[in-house]
């Protein structure tokens, strides 16, 4: 579609919406700013960016005359489908691109587009690493926190794109069609969005939906449904496998602390777990499916080995904070579901202080409370998750349960109580909205408070 002159609504003021805004004025869009919110301040969301000055904000009600005259609606990834206002805009016939739909129709170069419950962010900022110490133009965009429509007008045919894609943003693709997709894991999550687990299944396997013959797909064999998605798919993709778990014939696995590759030319040694600064079986499953994209987009293994020995672990995600009186402090804010969580606890060496609860995704607790397996000294709690989850801790037979009423109380608790030799562990096994704006601010206030203690 040729955006110049037309009449194009972005739906969602946030930092896609504000993006995706300034890619469509830049391509001479006329373009119209939506927020449900009727609260908010238009003038405060002008100020956003310069270029926004005199760009029309709508809140509130939308008019059924501005429906009629729209070419297109542009959605943010947190503006769900079956809102009424976007049911409104489909029935009138307008089309509905996401963020990441329109970006990739203005953006060139080459893509690798990386999804799944777990590890994305980790996976794609390694993948990012990988490319920069080959290619000359390399971008690193998605959901990791850089909105894709903010550089794809600057790639040329050289640029080559490593993306985080999640399945808000895969609701809405249409055209997306990255050279290399890969699908890390699936467990439940987001099911107060998508509704059931057949219909999030289904949305992360639409990643490669529109690939072509050759190009590839990195699938964890080790996910049943992944598994059994690859057999569907190999006929027409070249499917990537890799294991945590198994020896496998043809693809990356972990066996006795080490990453090799099978293939046609045989076993080849990719590192050894010990050489790598990553933590956990997770962790060397996003190491593995990170080697595994870069090479499917033309890395040679030996600088994909040199940056998988030097990659520091991700803001966030089992993140070291500080050690004070022997206790050693981890922010695992990123973890905001059960599975995550799971992840978080199994990384842990030490006798644990564990600190959960945050805004309801409708998750279920009861296999992150059974991999504490001892482990966890106390599940400290907060946010309206606590009386949930302290109900699924007692029907588990876990009674080591405190509650609190904020984050910087319950790292209080853990700092007088915890032990030399323990650990402090941040995972909260839920998305962080109904305390903080987001995950890394709760990760933020959780290490300010930890270093407030030694002063």
């Amino acid at each position: 579609m040729e955006l110049k002159g037309k009449q194009v609504l972005v739906a969602g003021t946030g930092v896609s919406g504000i993006a995706a805004a300034k890619l469509l004025l830049r391509l001479g869009a006329d373009t119209i700013l939506y927020d449900s919110n009727e609260k908010l301040c238009k003038e405060d969301i002008r100020a956003k960016a310069d270029a926004l000055k005199e760009v029309p904000v709508v809140l509130g009600a939308l008019d059924t005359d501005l429906i009629r005259r729209l070419d297109l609606a542009v959605l943010s990834p947190g503006v769900p489908l079956d809102q009424p206002v976007v049911r409104r805009l489909a029935d009138a016939g307008v089309p509905l691109w996401g963020e990441i739909e329109l970006a990739y129709r203005c953006a060139k170069g080459r893509l690798a587009a990386i999804t799944g419950t777990n590890g994305k962010t980790t996976t794609t900022a390694l993948v990012g690493e990988i490319f920069k110490s080959h290619f000359a133009d390399t971008a690193i965009v998605g959901n990791i926190g850089i909105p894709y429509t903010s550089l794809a007008a600057q790639m040329t045919d050289e640029t080559v794109t490593a993306a985080e894609i999640s399945s808000f943003q895969l609701e809405t693709a249409d055209t997306f069609c990255p050279d290399v997709s890969a699908i890390l894991n699936i467990t439940p999550d987001h099911l107060n969005r998508h509704h059931s687990l057949e219909c999030y299944i289904a949305v992360k396997e639409s990643i490669t939906k529109n690939q072509k013959p050759g190009q590839a797909c990195v699938l964890n064999y080790e996910d049943e449904v992944l598994r059994a998605f690859g057999n569907k798919i190999s006929g027409n993709l070249n499917v990537i496998y890799f294991s945590s778990k198994r020896k496998l014939e043809s693809g990356f696995y972990l066996e006795d602390g080490v990453i090799w590759l099978a293939g046609d030319h045989g076993i080849q040694k990719i590192t050894a777990v010990d050489a790598l600064n990553l933590l956990g079986v997770h962790n060397y499953e996003n190491v593995m499916a990170a080697a595994a994209i870069a090479n499917a987009m033309g890395v040679p293994m030996e600088k994909i080995v040199k940056v998988l020995q030097t990659f520091q672990a991700v803001e966030h995600r089992i993140e070291y904070v500080e050690e004070i009186a022997g206790v050693r402090y981890y922010n695992d804010s990123k973890a905001t579901n059960p599975d995550a969580a799971v992840q978080g606890i199994r990384a842990m060496e030490r006798p644990t202080w564990l600190i959960g609860g945050g805004y309801d995704k409708q998750s279920e607790y009861g296999d992150w409370i059974d991999a504490f397996d001892g482990k966890v000294q106390k599940l400290v709690l907060i946010g309206a998750t606590k009386e949930k989850i302290a109900q699924a801790a007692a029907e588990k037979g876990f009674s080591e349960v405190v509650m609190c009423g904020t984050l910087e109380e319950a790292v209080a608790y853990c700092h007088a109580h915890a032990r030399p030799k323990d650990a402090v562990l941040l995972s909260p096994a839920c998305a962080s909205w109904d305390m903080f704006p987001n995950y890394e601010e709760r990760g933020r206030i959780f290490k300010e408070t930890v270093r407030s203690f030694l002063a």
